[in-house]
C-alpha cells in the first residue's frame, strides 16, 4: 500500500506542502528495519505496541488477553499543519482508496491558506527591545570569547540530557556571566517584554532562564529543525521563549511556526519575537553571514515549583 503511492507520487511529498508518515504495527518490519526514511518528505514509525494506531482509532483501546489477536484497520489520514484530521480513507482491496487519497490531496489549497486565509502565528512582535549599542556589545562578547556547540534536550532513561545532532541543530552559544551586562538585559526584559506578555496573555513573568548569545553561521550551516521548547522533564517549566535578533547582516536564519503556515519572521536588530514554548517552531538555515540572537526563556512562580520538582531528572556532567 505504501510503496504504490510513494513510487507513483514521490514528487508530492516535498515537505513544503506534503509530508508522508507511514505507520506499521508489524513487528517484522521493526526487526528487519525494512522501512526507511527518504528525505525530504517521507518518514516511518514502527508501532509494534499499536500506541499510534489506538490514538487514531485504527486499533481498539482495550487490549485482549494474552495471545488474543488485535484487529487493526488500515487507513489513510490527511492532516492539516495543526495535526487535525481533514479526511480519513479506509484501505480498499480494489485500490480505489489510493486514487481517492491523491485526488483529495491535489484538491487542497496552498499551505499558506490551508485555513482559507493566511494565518498569523500567535506571537508577540516587538521592535526596539535592545538599543543598537547593546546589540553590538553582546556580539562583541561572543566574538571575544567564542561560543560552544549547542545541543538540545531529550529524556533518555528517565533523565533529561543534552544531545547533539548537527542535522537537526547547528548553533554555537556564549553564556553571559558579566553581572553589569546581565543587569542591563534583565532591566530591558522586565520593562519592555514582561508588560506585553501580561497584556496579551494575562500571565505574570517573574523568572528568566539562561542568558546566551547564540550564533547561527552559514559556515556551519546554522539552523534548528522544527521543535518545541518544553517537551522534557527538565524543560517542562518553560512558558515563553524570546528571540531578540542582534544583527541583520545575514540571509536565511528566519524563525517560523509550521503549524500556522510558511510565514517567517526576521526582526530588525534589537527586535523580539515572543511566543509560547509549546508552539512548534524552526530556524531556517543561514545561507550567508552569521545570525546573532539573544535567546532567554521566561516563566512564573508556579512554573518555578515545576522546575524545582524536576531538577532530580536533569543529568549532571558525566552521567
Amino acid at each position: 500500500m505504501f510503496s504504490e503511492v510513494l513510487e507513483k507520487h514521490r514528487g508530492l511529498f516535498d515537505e513544503d506542502k506534503f509530508a508522508f508518515f507511514g505507520v506499521t504495527g508489524d513487528p517484522r518490519d521493526e526487526a528487519q528495519q525494512t522501512l526507511q526514511a527518504s528525505l525530504p518528505g517521507i518518514r516511518f514509525f514502527y508501532d509494534s505496541d499499536l500506541a499510534i494506531a489506538r490514538l487514531y482509532g485504527a486499533a481498539p483501546l482495550d487490549v485482549p488477553e494474552q495471545g488474543g489477536q488485535i484487529p487493526v484497520h488500515c487507513r489513510w489520514f490527511v492532516l492539516d499543519p495543526t495535526m487535525r484530521i481533514l479526511k480519513m480513507i479506509p484501505f480498499r482491496p480494489d485500490g480505489q482508496d489510493r486514487r481517492d487519497l491523491i485526488d483529495y490531496m491535489q484538491s487542497l489549497p496552498p499551505v499558506a491558506r490551508f485555513a482559507g486565509i493566511e494565518l498569523q502565528a500567535p506571537v508577540i512582535y516587538l521592535p526596539g527591545i535592545f538599543e543598537p549599542e547593546l546589540c553590538q556589545e553582546l556580539i562583541g562578547l561572543y566574538r571575544t570569547t567564542g561560543g560552544v556547540d549547542s545541543g538540545f534536550m531529550r529524556d533518555v532513561d528517565g533523565k533529561t540530557v543534552e544531545v547533539r545532532d548537527y542535522g537537526r541543530k547547528s548553533r554555537r552559544d556564549y553564556i553571559i556571566t558579566e553581572e553589569p551586562v546581565l543587569k542591563e538585559l534583565n532591566t530591558r526584559i522586565i520593562r519592555r517584554i514582561v508588560p506585553e506578555i501580561k497584556k496579551v496573555h494575562q500571565f505574570t513573568v517573574s523568572r528568566i532562564e539562561r542568558h546566551i548569545v547564540a550564533c547561527y553561521s552559514a559556515e556551519d550551516k546554522g539552523h534548528f529543525a522544527a521543535h518545541r521548547d518544553d517537551t522534557t522533564k527538565g524543560t517542562a517549566h518553560r512558558r515563553f521563549a524570546v528571540t531578540i535578533n542582534l544583527n541583520h547582516e545575514f540571509e536565511g536564519g528566519e524563525l517560523s511556526f509550521p503549524e500556522y503556515g510558511p510565514r517567517s519572521f526576521k526582526p530588525p536588530p534589537g527586535g523580539a519575537v515572543v511566543f509560547s514554548c509549546s508552539l512548534l517552531h524552526r530556524v531556517s538555515q543561514v545561507t550567508k553571514g552569521e545570525r546573532f540572537a539573544f535567546l532567554p526563556f521566561l516563566y512564573d512562580e508556579a512554573a518555578r515549583k515545576v522546575r524545582e520538582a524536576n531538577m532530580k531528572y536533569l543529568a549532571t556532567a558525566g552521567e
